[in-house]
């Protein structure tokens, strides 16, 4: 059966992933961490199951999640935590946005990814 006929499982938990809005992977990409040409063959898991970029979400609509050990966010660089948040809530708030109003997925990630990426193939 193809991946797509029995839906996305975390590599985490083993539960399905089954809204795009709670994929860490979709969130990456609208980050421009994962590329378009990559996204069909990269692992799957939900947000909250990646607690390192979790904790960096914080927006009411999203519970609030601890990262354990040395890159708890409160062992980090004060001014970096604040970009991380601003960056990841944007991005977790991108990924609500698309789904809700039916973006197509080349246009999910934030404008600046996607100009960059625009960029990088013109350069």
């Amino acid at each position: 059966m193809a991946r797509c006929d029995e839906g996305y499982r975390c590599a985490v938990c083993g539960g399905y992933v089954e809204e795009i809005a709670e994929s860490d992977l979709y969130l990456r990409y609208i980050l421009g961490e994962v590329s378009p040409l990559t996204l069909p063959n990269q692992p799957e898991r939900h947000i909250v199951c990646n607690p390192l970029m979790a904790q960096f979400i914080v927006d009411p609509g999203f519970p609030p999640v601890a990262c354990p050990g040395a890159f708890a966010k409160e062992n980090l660089d004060e001014e970096f935590v604040r970009q991380e948040e601003e960056r990841i809530t944007r991005a977790w708030r991108r990924l609500q946005e698309v789904v809700q109003r039916g973006v197509p997925i080349p246009e999910y990630p934030l404008p600046e990814v996607r100009e960059a990426w625009r960029a990088s193939k013109e350069g």
